[in-house]
């Protein structure tokens, strides 16, 4: 994505959903431009100068009017190849004016800023387990990006996930950090009653391992696994069918040779030392925490099945949805922005600090530290330097969700035939995330994503095997260990 959005520069790509390319010829289609094709580029130069002079990324209501005046060119030109020709022949300027003379642009910042003081609810619950895939959602807390866009949340820390869902189905919780199946689950009323819960944002991607016992360094290989007994967080969750996954792709069988059990996160390292389990495939600080301590080594990182997998994501209620829908937006940017703001470099050990006290993720800073800049310990006598051990990718791609209803029908979790694409259609808001991130982007030229496809569903390549989602059941097919047939 480009690092300057300001809908009216002629040398940007905003939209780009077509993934157009200019053929050279930037000519605008227009017979206007004949009569204007005296504007100088000294005035676009000023005037667009002037513009970023003017825009403080730090006021929402300048972000807002930004995105909204990205809307307008959207609606006017369709594209960004029209847009940009328009721009060149005609002038940003004298097209600003000429728009300017029907929509309020001068006013938009007091109305933005006077719709944030009519939220529909400011005061909000958000629940986390205290992991580091929360990041963002803690950080949004600690770090002030709630009180940025006015609302006051109050984030609450939960034991575990069958917790944070009965939390989420009573009502307690406006929105919360859910694994990513978890929407999935609880709309269609796998394991729980079937309430309409949405996957909003990824929160984090990669940030898990698989930690084995010290006892067990002579087996690195997972043939040599069975009888082992492995800890999950949670049965619908990203860490169960990655588990599951690589397993069976070293010919075990994750129902029959091994045990999974489910274990909170907070109660990982403990039964490791008490060996209750062999291993487990959590997420952080519990990969980290057990070399820390001295009782286990990371085997795998997760990112190494999957690079960029989706884990946790940011859940909403499509009932909220409804009923909020001014809050449910200024919530989502708030996200957005502690988001792609943890996924810098430079911010690594500043979030690390902020997660670290009781209240939050009540860990060490140094095992944070070595999680978030990806320069740690593995138990083994190495250290190891791999920068995006866990990162902050918000986009939830239709390929990230078909690929979970896929292994949820796979190991049998869902029954009878499956139309893969309207499920993650409804479930996953791929589009609403990606329409926020790219108004965020055009706002400030600071925000840069790196994770929005040009295809609705990008193929991956998942531990060797290509997962394409117009071919879900033949991929399921190909499995050689499977629940479903």
């Amino acid at each position: 994505m480009s690092l300057d959005r300001d809908p009216f520069d002629d040398k940007v790509d905003i939209w780009n959903e077509c993934s157009e390319k200019s053929n050279g010829d930037e000519s605008p289609p227009h017979h206007l431009v004949d009569i204007i094709q005296t504007k100088k580029e000294t005035e676009n130069k000023e005037f667009l100068q002037k513009r970023r002079d003017s825009f403080n990324s730090n006021e929402p209501g300048a972000l807002m009017t930004r995105a909204v005046e990205s809307s307008i060119m959207h609606s006017m030109f369709g594209s960004d190849l029209n847009r940009r020709r328009m721009l060149k022949g005609v002038g940003a300027a004298s097209i600003y004016s000429a728009l300017a003379s029907v929509f309020p642009f001068e006013n938009l910042q007091a109305m933005t800023e006077d719709a944030m003081k009519n939220i529909e609810k400011k005061d909000l619950k958000v629940g986390f387990v205290p992991i580091t895939c929360a990041t963002p959602i803690i950080a949004g807390h600690s770090l002030g990006f709630y009180d940025k866009y006015g609302l006051n949340v109050d984030i609450i820390k939960t034991a575990g996930w069958a917790v944070a869902r009965d939390k989420c189905m009573n009502g307690e919780y406006d929105a919360s950090h859910l694994l990513a199946p978890m929407p999935a689950a609880m709309s269609m009323g796998v394991g729980s009653t079937a309430q309409p819960w949405r996957m909003v944002t990824n929160v984090n991607t990669n940030g898990q391992a698989i930690v084995l016992a010290n006892k067990h360094k002579d087996k690195n290989n997972p043939k040599d696994w069975k009888g082992f007994k492995f800890g999950v967080p949670f049965e619908y969750s990203m860490h169960n069918l990655l588990l599951r996954l690589y397993v069976a792709e070293h010919g075990i069988d994750p129902d029959k040779d091994i045990q999974i059990r489910v274990i909170p996160p907070p109660e990982m390292v403990a039964n490791l030392r008490a060996e209750n389990v062999d291993g487990y495939l959590a997420p952080d600080p519990f990969n980290q925490r057990a070399v820390y301590d001295g009782v286990g080594f990371i085997h795998k990182l997760t990112k190494d099945i999957w690079n960029q997998h989706p884990c946790c994501c940011f859940g909403v209620s499509q009932r909220f949805i409804d009923e909020n829908p001014n809050t449910f937006i200024v919530l989502l940017t708030a996200i957005l922005d502690a988001t792609q703001t943890a996924e810098k470099t430079d911010e690594r050990v500043r979030f690390a600090e902020a997660m670290a006290p009781r209240n939050y993720l009540n860990q060490p800073e140094a095992v944070l530290k070595q999680i978030l800049t990806g320069v740690y310990p593995d138990g083994l006598g190495n250290i190891k330097k791999v920068p995006d051990r866990i990162s902050f990718m918000p986009y939830p791609t239709q390929s990230m969700g078909t690929w979970i209803l896929s292994q949820m029908k796979r190991w049998g979790y869902i029954k009878g035939d499956v139309d893969f694409k309207a499920l993650s259609d409804e479930i996953f808001l791929s589009t609403e995330a990606g329409s926020r991130m790219t108004d965020m982007s055009e706002e400030n030229k600071n925000v840069k994503w790196s994770d929005i496809p040009e295809s609705k569903y990008p193929v991956y390549d998942i531990y060797g095997k290509e997962f394409n989602p117009e071919k879900i059941d033949s991929y399921i097919d190909d499995f050689a260990i499977k629940r479903s047939v």
